[in-house]
């Protein structure tokens, strides 16, 4: 059984970045759509970006866009999240998910379609 762990959290201040990793056990990341979503304090979940099992499609949302990248390293099993120039607004707790999707050339940031989360981590983005 799938389980994912996020690491690579912390604080930074702003202009600066972060790399956050979600690590698989149990299972191929390779199988699955994987995306990043983020909570903020009093505000609903929000999804952030997400990467096709086939590897070739992205998506990001527009509040990332040109800042955040995302990418799959298959030797270590894991789905990274490249976070650059970021502001006090990305402050949120962050969480991985999956879903079993092989061979996919879509994916999306709708959180209803993941069935697999990690537990989350926090960013804090703070002078």
């Amino acid at each position: 059984q799938l389980q994912l762990e996020e690491s690579g959290g912390g604080l930074v201040q702003p202009g600066g970045s972060l790399r956050l990793s979600c690590a698989a056990s149990g299972s191929t990341l390779g199988y699955y759509n994987i995306a990043w979503f983020r909570q903020a304090p009093g505000k609903e979940r929000e999804g952030v970006s997400c990467i096709a099992s086939g590897g070739l499609t992205r998506h990001y949302t527009d509040a990332v866009k040109g800042r955040f990248t995302i990418s799959r390293d298959s030797a270590k099993n894991t789905v990274d999240l490249r976070m650059d120039s970021l502001k006090p607004e990305d402050t949120a707790v962050y969480y991985c998910a999956a879903e079993w999707t092989p061979h996919s050339v879509m994916c999306t940031v709708i959180d209803g379609r993941y069935n697999t989360w990690g537990q989350g981590i926090q960013v804090t983005v703070s002078s």
